[in-house]
């Protein structure tokens, strides 16, 4: 692909959730209300994403914001978006109880991240499209 062909591919989206953590993020917002996620860089549960309610967690001007899922934004500190930032993050959910202060916890289950390498062709979409977004964004 050469670089004129970067400004019509679409940059692809950098989190997804699967249809499961999709499920039980309507399910945990209809408990809890307006929900955030901040993908953890260590500390209690390693390196999970960790869901809030909106508010709950003080978004520093520095973190990335990734972008929605289910609805509701995901951010990341900006050290690790620094490690993290050619990989696409899918947040999946799995079995289990995790060690942290995420909405999730109580539960059973715990929510993981998963990732995947951007092809060549998604980087440079991406790079094309600009620095990603720093600080609040959706009023969180």
């Amino acid at each position: 692909m050469s670089t004129t062909d970067t400004a019509s591919f679409t940059p692809p989206p950098r989190v997804l959730a699967t249809p499961l953590a999709l499920e039980w993020i309507k399910t945990l917002s209809d408990k809890h209300g307006p929900l955030m996620f901040h993908q953890s860089g260590g500390c209690c549960d390693g390196s999970a994403p960790m869901c809030y309610v909106q508010g709950e967690f003080k978004v520093g001007e520095r973190d990335v914001w990734l972008g929605d899922i289910g609805g509701f934004p995901v951010y990341i500190g900006w050290l690790q978006f620094e490690y993290w930032q050619h990989t696409q993050l899918i947040i999946d959910v799995v079995p289990g109880r995790g060690a942290s202060f995420s909405l999730e916890i109580p539960e059973g289950i715990r929510f993981l991240t998963r990732s995947r390498v951007f092809t060549d062709e998604e980087s440079l979409a991406l790079d094309a499209a600009g620095p990603a977004p720093r600080g609040a964004h959706h009023g969180v």
